[in-house]
Formats: structure tokens, sequence, C-alpha cells
């Protein structure tokens, strides 16, 4: 199979039985995404700077760019195998510092600027970053945590020398000052790419190292939860998560180039549904990918087809399971437009989703297995498979073992704890599976209740809280109790206030009785202003547990 496009499958169970991996012997991603396409002229990006307005990027103009920043690098010593950090929100330095990266033969570092201090310090440091591009916004920051950072030689700040000060270097007078032409490094789909960072939910953050072969994995992923309609030159893909989060970098930006579709880029400190419809509309974006917060959002607009000219055809969303309410408003809003969820995680790629050109989407649902992967659900203290409707491990095995992740950073023991000796990766997440083969999330192994000798997963107390239309938000965790053992408590942030707190109290606990079991309502129920979450939008469990402290801005 030639790389350039997914094979297009009616079938589901056809796609399942013929889909094999056939990963080239030489690939670089930048060359990929930049120079294998018919016409390389057609625009790549499309981006709206908050103050100059629309620029416009073809596929040579990013390679370009990335061979003139690929030279600035290796002008400041950056060989094969550093690795270099990129803190840069959807502005095109993000890409273009991955792919100077990758024609070096230098592992990437995805960084979100809404990272604090701790965080950002951790991370440079803990990858032994010899060089971080960052955005004005972070640079004190980074700054401030340089001397922390012992492998950290070079920082590099968008701007000229006129606004660039201190000791870091002006992105752009670097592009300036070298020449396009580099010879690109001579790759495979197993030659290091990037480390990417857990959300540390059982410790501190773990480096995930991947090597090139992730993004084949992630584009051929989107190809199947984009409906099979990523078309070269014709399609526009937007998401307003942070492009350092692996399903918009991988599963969105790189999916687009890689099909040699066109991503627009519009860096926002907050999600303004309003704003965001009239976006869409002004780029003619037909594939969106949409975190469930964010199309809960856009849930508040009314009319939203009548109002804007829209070319939705496919919402893909990810990192909570959707509620049957926002499913139904999709198809009760828009006259053709389909929502697939989709799973993944960090280490294991994006394995399962739902795909409206093969199957019809169950709310809640994780969906089924992607052509390329088997699943399991396994005994979370054993390796015996558990029968349909019991809830167990999620277990999932690759076609090839490349678009997994090589390891995690510097931790061989946690990397051995990751595979069982047949293969199989533990993902930590507990699901159960229908009859009809749709797999349903249950909680992470690491965040279940034991209640009165249930076992209860929050997640999905969560979304049946969510159900209430004055709730607005929610977080659920155990607490001690000395009858049972754990009590369930539940923080609540109200869409309205104007509510009475008592009797919002007992209809919450009413609809979770009655969507759920007796056993999984909320004994304590707290109201809260805001949660705290994490920079990807999850609700941060561990800060709950603390007692709610705010986000820091590490992920839980």
């Amino acid at each position: 199979m030639t790389w350039t496009v997914m094979p297009t499958f009616e079938d589901y169970t056809q796609a399942r039985a013929a889909f094999e991996w056939d990963l080239p012997d030489a690939f670089n991603p930048a060359v990929d995404f930049l120079r294998k396409h018919d016409d390389t002229s057609r625009t790549a990006l499309r981006y709206e700077d908050p103050d100059s307005g629309l620029e416009t990027y073809s596929f040579d103009d990013l390679d370009d760019r990335s061979d003139r920043l690929a030279a600035a690098l290796a002008g400041l010593g950056v060989e094969a195998g550093d690795r270099v950090g990129a803190v840069v929100p959807q502005k095109p330095e993000n890409p273009i510092t991955h792919l100077a990266n990758w024609k070096l033969g230098a592992v990437s570092v995805p960084l979100t600027v809404l990272f604090g201090r701790d965080a950002l310090q951790y991370r440079l440091s803990d990858s032994e970053a010899t060089a971080v591009v960052v955005d004005p916004s972070v640079r004190e920051t980074v700054e401030e945590i340089r001397d922390e950072c012992p492998d950290l030689e070079h920082v590099i700040e968008l701007g000229t020398d006129d606004s660039v000060s201190g000791n870091a270097r002006a992105f752009d007078d670097l592009l300036a000052a070298h020449d396009p032409g580099l010879e690109v490094y001579d790759a495979t789909p197993a030659t290091p790419s990037a480390i990417m960072y857990t959300s540390g939910s059982t410790g501190p953050p773990k480096g995930v190292r991947h090597s090139h072969a992730l993004w084949l994995g992630r584009a051929a992923a989107a190809y199947n939860y984009f409906d099979q309609g990523l078309e070269p030159g014709e399609t526009t893909l937007w998401t307003p998560a942070d492009w350092a989060w692996g399903a918009a970098l991988g599963g969105t930006l790189f999916a687009a180039w890689h099909h040699g579709c066109t991503i627009v880029g519009w860096p926002r400190d907050g999600f303004d549904p309003e704003a965001a419809y009239d976006l869409m509309a002004r780029h003619d974006v037909d594939k969106a990918f949409m975190p469930p917060t964010a199309l809960r959002m856009l849930m508040s607009v009314d009319d939203p087809e009548d109002r804007f000219d829209l070319s939705l055809e496919t919402f893909a969303s990810a990192g909570e399971p959707l509620t049957s309410e926002v499913v139904d408003w999709v198809d009760a809003t828009f006259e053709s437009v389909s929502v697939n969820e989709f799973y993944g995680q960090t280490e294991l790629n994006l394995v399962v989703g739902n795909s409206d050109a093969w199957f019809d989407t169950r709310p809640g649902s994780m969906g089924k297995p992607f052509p390329g992967y088997e699943v399991r659900v396994l005994d979370p203290d054993g390796d015996e498979e558990l029968e349909t409707g019991e809830v167990g491990e999620l277990a999932v095995k690759p076609g090839d073992r490349r678009v997994f992740f090589d390891e995690y950073w510097k931790l061989p023991e946690k990397t051995a704890e990751k595979q069982t000796d047949s293969g199989w990766f533990r993902t930590g997440d507990l699901v159960k599976r229908d009859a009809d083969g749709y797999l349903w999330f249950v909680s992470r192994t690491d965040d279940v209740i034991l209640t009165s000798g249930y076992r209860v997963g929050p997640m999905e107390v969560e979304e049946a809280i969510l159900h209430h239309p004055d709730a607005e938000q929610a977080g659920v965790v155990g607490v001690p109790d000395e009858t049972r053992g754990e009590a369930i408590k539940a923080y609540v942030q109200p869409a309205t206030a104007d509510y009475d707190p008592a009797q919002l109290r007992e209809e919450i606990r009413d609809l979770v009785r009655e969507r759920l079991a007796e056993y999984e309502y909320p004994q304590h129920i707290e109201f809260v202003e805001e949660l705290p979450t994490t920079t990807t939008g999850k609700i941060q469990r561990r800060s709950l547990r603390n007692g709610g402290t705010p986000s820091d801005g590490t992920d839980d």
C-alpha cells in the first residue's frame, strides 16, 4: 500500500479483514506532509493572526520556512536525536518547528502555552531539551526556569530582534539568515520523532517517546473518524484544541497535511461559540475535531445553519464520552452532519472510534476498533479475557508495533509494565463491550470508586449528572466513608446562579438513581463556581480528592 491516502472501505467488516499496515522503508514526516503532493503550491494553512488578519501558507511555503529553521538549528548545534521543545499555540511557527526538527532527525517535544511554571520546567528538564521555540506569552516563564533546565542551551522566541530581548534568539531573524535547500535526514518509520507527556494521573507525567510511524497511525485514524472524507485540495479542517494535544496535532493538523488537505489556525484564549461558527463559515470548514466541552458550548447558539453559511460534514470528538443530548442536538440541528466519537492514548495512538460511514453512532460509546488494531477486555487483575457486558481493562494490540509508542522516556520498568508477554498493551482504562461490538468507557483504573462492595466509574456518574439542565460541569470522586469504605462525592458547577441548592441536590440524586443505579448516586454534592481542569479540558479528579484546588496547568 502506498501511504499517499488511506484505502476507502464501504463496509466495516471488509475494512477489518482487508486492511494491513504497510509502512514504507524510508519515511520522514516532513517530506510526507509537504513534498509528496501533486500540487505543492496549494494552500496548506490558513492562519488568522489576531493582529494582522489572514495569512495563507502553501506546502511550498512551509517547506521553505522549515528548511530555514532546520539550518538555523543545525547552526546552533542541534543534531539528530536531540530534543527540541515547541511552546507555541495555533500559529504557523508551531508545525514549522516540528517539521524543522524532523528534517534534522531531531525529536520534538510538543508543549502547550497553558502550562504553568512547574509544568514547563519538569517537561523541558525531563526531556533534556537542548533548544525550545517559545511564544512571547511564555517567554518570561521560560527565562525564569532556564537555570533549572541544565540541558537547555537555546531559547528561540517568535518575532524579530526588535521585539525579542535578553538571551533569546529571534525566530524571524534566524529564518532570514539561512537558506532553504537543506538535505533532509534519512529517516524510517522507526526513527525517534516526538516525546509527548502523559497527564500524570498516577504520578509525575511520563514522557512517551514515539517514532515517525506515530503520524501514519494518526492519519489513518483521522481518515476513519472523519468518515473517509479527507480529499486532497478539497477538505478544510479546524479544531479549537491546542496543537500540543496529540489528537489535535497528529489527528487533525498533521493528518490534514498527510492527506493533502488544508488546516485553519486560529489562536484564541477562550472558546466563543458564535465566533467559532463564524470562523467555520468563513473558511468553509467541513471537518472539525471538537472536544465535547466545545460541542456543548456550540449548543448555546440558536439556529446555526440558518445564521451561518456552514459547509460542515463531520464533527469528530474525544476526551470524554458524548452524552445523548449532544448527539441528538447534532442530528436535530444540522441537515447532514455526523458526529463521531473516538478514543486513543498518548502511548497507543487513536485506536477505537465511530465512523458514520460504517455504522451508527451510539451516544456515549467509544465505538469499535479501527482497522489495524485488535482489542480485548481483560480481567484487571490478570490476563483472562472477560465476557460481553463485563467491566474490565481495555487491552490493544497493533498490527504493526511501530504505530505505538517506543518507550516511556528513561522509565524502562514502566515501559515493560505497559505490554503483556503476548504483545497486548494495557490501557489502564476500564470498559465493557456490548453484544454488537461497541466499547463503553467506564473509568480509569485508578479512579474507580469502591463503595459498599460495588465498583463505580466516576465518569459514568458525571455523564448522568450532566443530563440535568442546571448542571454545567461535574467531577466525581470517592471520599472516605466509615460504613461504605468510600462514598461518592460530586462537585457540580451550576449552569445558572439562580438555583435552590437543596432542590438541585435532590434532583441530581434522583436523576443518577434513575439513569444508573441506586448505589451510584452521589451521597455528597458540593456546588462550586469552577472545577479544576487539565489543559485539555478534562476534570482534575486528583485536585478534587485533595480538596478541589485550582488547576495548576498540569494534566490529571
